[in-house]
């Protein structure tokens, strides 16, 4: 079974940090509704959901996934690439520590979870304004005892990696190529989003399921006519705070690898 902790909207969300979208309103109670959608939709596809409260004085808190990364080994802490961010980390090692041992990725280094795709063995780490080199030495050095591969992707035009690109199962990656290096990608199978749906990259694959973002029909279209099952959800109030579908949720599966 997996595992997945999510955190409640903050009600600062209206004040979130912004790099390459304009600054909209943000109809907070909107913007709840659709989060708690989004756990029901996870817990009806068989994940167990851990909702942590929310935190009135970090606006950008919702999006669990940038300050840790969960293996199934250990978890990774990271040093957010937005200093206002750093005291999301704290209360999610916390909750974290109850499943993984855990490790961290110290200053001068910085790194978001963001801007890790996993696939497989393979770390493909995005180089972009929020981690930066040192921050993904760091954690190629922290994982090398487990056997991971840690490949560095260099990022242009958006926020994280994985707003460029995410990885759909059966070895296909869903991607906005003029976005990120493709080279260290050589050999998967691409869909690329839809000329007129930039920014529709990032979904979340779950089992048999692609959950995507339903304001981006075109690119789902692609995806279906490859062959996967997908579920559309309505995040339209939560993408104005640069939101996708992945940075929502930390997702691992059950190990106890924490003794517990």
């Amino acid at each position: 079974m997996l595992t997945a902790i999510t955190r409640a909207v903050s009600p600062a969300i209206v004040n979130c940090e912004l790099s390459f979208i304009d600054r909209k309103p943000i109809d907070l109670a909107i913007a709840q509704e659709q989060h708690g959608a989004y756990e029901k939709l996870l817990g009806k596809l068989g994940v167990r959901v851990i909702s942590l409260p929310a935190e009135p004085d970090l606006p950008d808190s919702m999006f669990v996934e940038d300050p840790a990364i969960v293996l199934d080994e250990l978890a990774v802490i990271l040093p957010l690439g937005t200093a206002t961010r750093r005291r999301e980390a704290p209360s999610l090692a916390q909750a974290l520590a109850a499943f993984r041992k855990l490790e961290y990725v110290s200053l001068p280094g910085t790194l978001e979870g963001g801007d890790v795709l996993r696939i497989g063995r393979k770390l493909f780490v995005g180089l972009t304004r929020r981690s930066n080199a040192e921050g993904i030495r760091q954690l190629a050095a922290i994982l090398a005892p487990h056997n991971y591969e840690v490949i560095t992707v260099p990022v242009t035009g958006c926020l994280h990696l994985k707003s460029a690109v995410t990885h759909l199962g059966r070895d296909t990656l869903l991607a906005s190529r003029a976005w990120f290096g493709t080279t260290p990608f050589a050999g998967h199978e691409w869909i690329d989003v839809d000329p007129a749906e930039p920014h529709a990259a990032n979904a979340l694959a779950l089992a048999d399921t692609i959950i995507f973002p339903a304001s981006f029909p075109r690119t789902r279209a692609r995806i279906e006519a490859r062959g996967f099952h997908v579920t559309s959800i309505d995040i339209s109030e939560l993408q104005k705070a640069e939101s996708g579908l992945t940075c929502s949720s930390l997702l691992f599966a059950n190990t106890n690898s924490a003794g517990l």
